[in-house]
């Protein structure tokens, strides 16, 4: 019935029709109802009158039965006039789309080694035929999908094409820098379905990142995408760039796969085994002169099982300080490993003698066979440091966290009696001039403070704490990235510091009425976000961790907050109170980007509880490994006064390189234009020579960008490894900075499919996983839902088989009735 009725309205696929009001559109009717209805009613009379009082054959009943007739037909020619439409309330059925996307980079022209049997089983499925101009190479990952694609018997894009439960449109993905989905022509000269040489056609490889995460969600932003029942992805599932497509910043849930909300299915295409060898190299980021230390160098291999590989560990010195120069390379040491199993970890012991930045290189000799070199090579830059990070630690009164705190640091070989300071606004003046241990001001000046690694700020009432230190602490953190901790202590506690500067870059939202929370004993959660962080991981797994932090035991007091800020995480909770809006538990442990440093909160000072049956084995870790995340991020001490970076570390030929320089005078305030000559700094750029000759001096200026920090865009046109040393004017010295060319993509540092997240793909989405051999299934595997959707909307009514068929049926009748009566 309610097809029925849908059809008799032009209304396709209709499932119910839920209402309908009658309405007139034209201006003129709409304005002038009593109008309309006059003018159909004089109609109906006109028509009446003619047949009654001027036509004499035929009974009275005929001739009104035929004036009736010719006046209806009137009015129906009236109200075409006024333009009537339907406000129909329906649901509405329609097929859903199905988005066929294409892998367009750079690793689908791969030419794959397959053994024998896999070799015949892919020409049998794609029914290749080597072309001409072929005859002496291997086809390409894209020459199988082509040719699987085009092919005359049981075509996969033909039985998709000419299934009705859904629409096919097709997409290619590919782009220099990110991946970017482009819509590919159904068919030459426009259309709707799909001719499968014509999309084969279209297919490319010059996409030099493969970015999966930018692409599901580019599929989320097409027109229609709302109507997505299904993507068919063909791929290497080769990840090298931007977003995860699985899993993802909020887990599995906040994933572009699972945003997408519909299933993958996804078929590889690549070789899952191949002849190569990769190079991973491990190092603390830094490390300290005449400390014996590990570097770690990983072989991951496939297919070259029991095969010997020789490893070289070498290191070079960058120019780690004003006056120095780069050096050779230094051997650390070279060893021929075995290849017994997938991973391989080499360790080469390491004592440096010298301080200073240095680039450590991991070296093997290329294999036989291997498909591509690119990752036998690993590189790694280290600062060695002569130095020790400075800790500054603020407080009121002495309390059993800062006692315990300071023990740790003071044994700690990069911290050390030198590097912890400490201001406690209790203690007497004399004591803080006197004791090298105590800060004699809060607001030392600004040479002084910001070269400080790691700010501590601990239990403080508002009284204590001004303005000017309030501003230097978050310059600190947001410019020069510097590391903070807050403390929440059980006499003033975080509420202290509402109002204040430093509230707006707490990983919490502060409540300036809250109160110290003892009601009752609580153990401390972990949340999942915790995993990602090392200084929560107190164990060497989840049982020992587990147990270091019930060492705590139960806690007697926290302080509350408002809420966790949008931008920060909470690494630990309370076990059952919540914040204000009564379903977020309360943070006790918290981390935020703030600018370019990273805050921590804690909401109790309990920490020490951990030294409980273990000694200082748990506490040592954890402020550890937080002072390691906080302070070893940045340049240390003094140097955040003048860095140079590059925005990579690898490049492609032709493109561009980021250098950005953030430079600052002795009293660490922004140099300007005016403080240089020619308004911009000066530096130097060393362009590799090729065929052994030497490289290339060229002059650079660095312009200024904004207050203490000037930018440059810098081409590279030939491979190899390039520096750029800038030259600070304050202490007329250089900093170096060092990158590698390559003209192979990133596509080519991989030469295997990417089996693990082609199933994780589908198995989050709930699709299924294929590879060519196994893809002409698909076709009989898909079983997508019809897309149901309930809207409103205006129909003209003048222009459906209902409208018709009442004219027409209303001018056939009147002249059949004619006919009958004889009527001219």
């Amino acid at each position: 019935m309610n097809e029925a009725l849908g059809w008799l309205l032009g209304l396709k696929n209709v499932k119910s029709i839920d209402e309908i009001a009658p309405s007139l559109a034209a201006p003129w009717a709409a304005q002038g109802t009593f109008w309309v209805v006059f003018g159909l009613a004089a109609l109906l009379v006109v028509a009446l009158v003619f047949y009654v009082k001027f036509q004499h054959r035929g009974s009275r009943a005929a001739r009104l039965a035929l004036g009736l007739s010719r006046g209806l037909l009137l009015a129906l020619l009236l109200l075409t006039l006024a333009d009537p439409v339907l406000r129909v309330s329906l649901t509405d059925v329609k097929p859903p789309l199905l988005y066929l996307v294409f892998d367009g980079t750079d690793s689908m022209a791969i030419e794959d080694e397959y053994p024998e049997d896999q070799q015949a089983a892919l020409v049998r499925a794609t029914l290749w035929q080597a072309p001409e101009d072929m005859a002496n190479h291997k086809p390409s990952r894209m020459n199988y999908l082509q040719a699987f694609l085009t092919k005359p018997q049981n075509n996969l894009l033909t039985r998709l094409a000419d299934d009705r439960r859904f629409r096919v449109e097709s997409f290619l993905f590919d782009g220099n820098t990110t991946s970017q989905l482009r819509k590919l022509e159904p068919k030459p000269g426009g259309g709707d379905a799909p001719d499968a040489k014509h999309i084969a056609g279209q297919l490319t490889t010059k996409g030099q990142v493969t970015a999966l995460g930018a692409v599901l969600n580019d599929m989320a932003q097409q027109f229609g995408a709302g109507n997505l029942g299904a993507v068919v992805m063909f791929s290497d599932f080769a990840q090298n760039s931007g977003l995860a497509p699985i899993g993802g910043r909020d887990g599995a849930a906040g994933s572009p796969a699972a945003k997408l909300g519909v299933p993958i299915y996804a078929v590889g295409l690549g070789a899952t085994e191949a002849m190569d060898l990769a190079v991973d190299l491990q190092t603390d980021p830094k490390m300290k002169r005449a400390e014996r230390t590990s570097v770690l160098v990983k072989l991951r291999q496939s297919g070259l099982q029991d095969r010997p590989a020789t490893v070289t560990l070498t290191a070079r010195k960058l120019s780690g300080g004003y006056g120095d120069t780069a050096a050779t390379e230094v051997l650390i040491g070279q060893k021929v490993v075995p290849l017994t199993t997938n991973l391989e970890t080499i360790d080469f012991p390491f004592t440096p003698d010298d301080a200073g930045r240095f680039e450590f290189i991991a070296a093997v000799e290329p294999l036989d066979g291997e498909i591509v070199v690119e990752n036998n090579r690993a590189t790694r830059e280290v600062n060695i440091i002569d130095d020790y990070l400075r800790l500054m630690y603020v407080a009121y009164e002495p309390s059993w966290e800062w006692r315990f705190v300071k023990e740790v640091f003071h044994r700690d070989k990069l911290i050390g009696m030198d590097g912890f300071r400490t201001y406690l606004a209790s203690s007497d003046p004399q004591v803080r001039e006197s004791n090298v241990l105590f800060l004699p001001t809060l607001t030392p000046k600004r040479s002084d403070f910001f070269a400080n690694d790691v700010i501590f700020l601990d239990d403080m009432p508002r009284t204590a704490i001004n303005d000017r230190f309030c501003e230097m602490v978050r310059e600190f953190v947001s410019q020069f990235g510097g590391g903070l901790v807050v403390i929440g202590g059980p006499r003033f506690g975080p509420a202290e510091l509402h109002g204040t500067p430093l509230a707006e870059m707490l990983p919490v939202v502060l409540d300036p009425d809250a109160r110290l929370r003892d009601e009752r004993p609580f153990r401390p959660q972990l949340t999942a976000h915790a995993a990602r962080y090392p200084f929560m991981q107190l164990g060497d797994n989840d049982v020992e961790n587990t147990k270091a932090w019930n060492n705590l035991r139960l806690l007697p007091w926290y302080q509350s907050v408002a809420r966790l800020h949008d931008q920060s995480y909470a690494l630990a909770e309370h076990p059952t109170d919540t914040c204000q809006d009564g379903k977020t538990r309360q943070p006790l442990i918290a981390i935020r980007q703030f600018g370019a440093g990273e805050v921590v909160y804690l909401g109790f000072n309990e920490t020490w509880r951990l030294r409980r049956l273990y000694g200082e084995l748990y506490y040592r870790r954890f402020w550890s490994q937080l002072i390691y995340r906080l302070g070893m991020s940045h340049a240390l001490g003094a140097e955040k006064r003048f860095v140079v970076r590059t925005d990579r570390q690898q490049y492609r030929v032709e493109e561009k390189v980021t250098l950005t320089v953030e430079a600052y005078d002795e009293n660490f305030e922004p140099l300007a234009a005016e403080d240089m000559p020619k308004s911009a700094l000066s530096a130097e750029i060393a362009i590799p020579g090729s065929g052994g000759t030497a490289d290339q001096l060229r002059e650079l200026a660095v312009p200024l960008l904004r207050q203490g920090v000037f930018e440059a865009q810098v081409p590279v046109y030939s491979d190899g490894q390039y520096s750029i040393r800038v030259k600070d004017p304050i202490a007329n010295g250089f900093r170096e900075v060092r990158f590698d060319v390559t003209g192979l993509s990133a596509e080519r540092r991989s030469g295997v499919r990417n089996v693990r997240l082609q199933e994780e793909l589908a198995t989050e989405t709930q699709g299924r996983v294929y590879d060519l051999t196994t893809a002409d299934r698909l076709a009989d595997d898909l079983q997508l839902q019809a897309i149901t959707e309930r809207y409103t909307r205006n129909h003209p009514l003048w222009c459906t088989p209902l409208w018709f068929l009442a004219l027409v049926g209303l001018m056939l009748g009147e002249w059949f009735s004619r006919k009958m009566i004889h009527l001219q």
